[in-house]
């Protein structure tokens, strides 16, 4: 899955590799708590990931669908220590290309599906 394979990008060494998998005039709507990240394009795109604070996280798909051109996931975010902070949901539609066209996902650090990770130190 593209949109799987973005957030491994976003997590790991490289996280402007993740460019690599969307369109230069992509769209997104990225909801966060108390704030929306909204963007077109390559350097909003850009300027959304360099932005972001160097603090380990991880995004861990647990569900995964398409139907398609449409990407769907839905799983949580851990820090580097492994514990939970919140669940989120992805959807992404693809270009003919094959890459992200338009993307939006949402985050919440309190209501989840399932439970969040304790983490190693738990």
């Amino acid at each position: 899955m593209v949109i799987e394979d973005y957030y491994a990008r976003l997590d790991g060494p490289e996280p402007l590799t993740g460019l690599d998998l969307v369109e230069p005039d992509i769209e997104f709507l990225l909801a966060l708590p108390g704030n929306e990240v909204t963007g077109r394009g390559l350097d909003d795109l850009r300027a959304y990931i360099t932005g972001r604070p160097s603090v380990g996280r991880r995004h861990n798909v647990v569900r995964r669908g398409t139907d398609g051109d449409l990407e769907m996931v839905y799983g949580f975010i851990t820090e580097g220590d492994g514990t939970g902070t919140g669940s989120f949901s992805s959807v992404a539609r693809l270009s003919g290309n094959g890459k992200l066209a338009r993307y939006q996902a949402f985050f919440h650090p309190d209501f989840n599906l399932f439970p969040l990770p304790k983490g190693a130190a738990a």
